[in-house]
């Protein structure tokens, strides 16, 4: 019998079909290339988070039956899935289920898969956005919730009425926006929706690749928005990398690159630090914190594959301030002891 070493060779050898989704910074589609490349540990996992990767499993057999499993595994210094948790969850799972991840289980069995030390629970924003982003792949309906946020967002139903809209709702506007009118609607409610509608919308798209039009709304709103609520609309900015550089000029500006913007960016703008001159600005607001939080997000920032190097390089940038050259020696002390 062949030893199955990668959840992929599992699924296919149970005759399932299966899609991959991150789960970890920004719900995003993997595709198969990619998910083979990551599991074969010839690729970094792209978007760690606390030194784990986060990975939603949705697979189906001939019943058209559909199976979710939530899984974080943890990396290696070097991105990498380690192997070693990932051979003991498949083992597990081969000596739960045997070839057949899509039997029917006993309560004993299903108690001891849903308790599993690789399982996670999403939180509900990025819930409702994978529902949506599955059903939409798969051809399905959108959730019941779908038509009164339809009806809301098209301004069908009074702004004040906020509190009846369902936030999976919301995902599936947002995750269909290149359909019918969705896309005109979402760039209008900003105009009329309530704050909080606002909010679940900007929670929904800072998962997706949005309109430039769509983003250079949310830009303005994030501008003229109060201090409280600004980094929602930072985060809606998430896949549009120069308007995030403006939205993060603007908060410098305003002295709002506190720890809770500095947290956001890290999570989900990240890739505006890419950009020498943002990720200056970034790394000087940073040092002004304290010690333990800058060593903390830049550890959390430097195993980000797209930015390891620029990163590194910051370490011996001569060009740096005085304090931020203070809080690097700190870093290097922790890193030493």
């Amino acid at each position: 019998m062949t030893q199955i070493t990668t959840l992929s060779q599992f699924l296919t050898t149970a005759n399932t079909q299966f899609q991959v989704y991150d789960m970890g910074r920004r719900v995003q589609h993997i595709d198969m290339m990619a998910f083979n490349e990551i599991e074969n540990l010839n690729s970094p996992y792209p978007s760690p988070l606390q030194g784990h990767a986060q990975f939603a499993i949705v697979f189906w057999d001939a019943s058209q039956q559909h199976y979710i499993w939530f899984l974080k595994l943890p990396l290696d210094e070097r991105g990498l899935l380690s192997p070693a948790p990932r051979t003991q969850f498949i083992k597990m799972i081969v000596e739960a289920l045997g070839r057949d991840p899509a039997q029917t289980l006993s309560e004993e069995q299903q108690q001891k898969l849903a308790n599993h030390p690789f399982a996670f629970k999403p939180s509900a924003e990025k819930l409702a956005i994978f529902n949506a982003l599955v059903r939409k792949q798969l051809g399905d309906k959108a959730s019941p919730q779908y038509e009164f946020a339809y009806q809301y967002i098209s301004g069908q139903v009074k702004a004040e009425n906020w509190q009846e809209i369902g936030l999976q709702g919301i995902a599936d506007i947002c995750v269909r926006s290149n359909e019918l009118d969705h896309l005109k609607h979402l760039q209008a409610c900003f105009e009329y929706a309530s704050t909080e509608v606002q909010i679940a919308i900007c929670q929904c798209l800072e998962h997706l690749t949005i309109d430039k039009k769509l983003a250079e709304i949310i830009l303005a709103k994030l501008i003229a928005a109060d201090k409280t609520i600004k980094l929602y609309y930072l985060r809606a900015l998430a896949s549009h990398s120069s308007l995030t550089q403006e939205a993060v000029l603007h908060l410098a500006e305003a002295q709002l690159l506190n720890a809770d913007a500095l947290i956001t960016i890290a999570a989900r703008n990240w890739t505006v630090l890419k950009h020498d001159a943002t990720r200056t600005i970034y790394l000087e607001a940073l040092a002004s914190q304290e010690q333990h939080f800058f060593n903390q997000i830049f550890a959390d920032i430097v195993v980000i594959p797209v930015l390891r190097t620029q990163m590194l390089a910051e370490l011996r940038n001569p060009n740096r301030s005085p304090q931020l050259s203070a809080a690097i020696g700190g870093l290097f002390k922790v890193t030493k002891a």
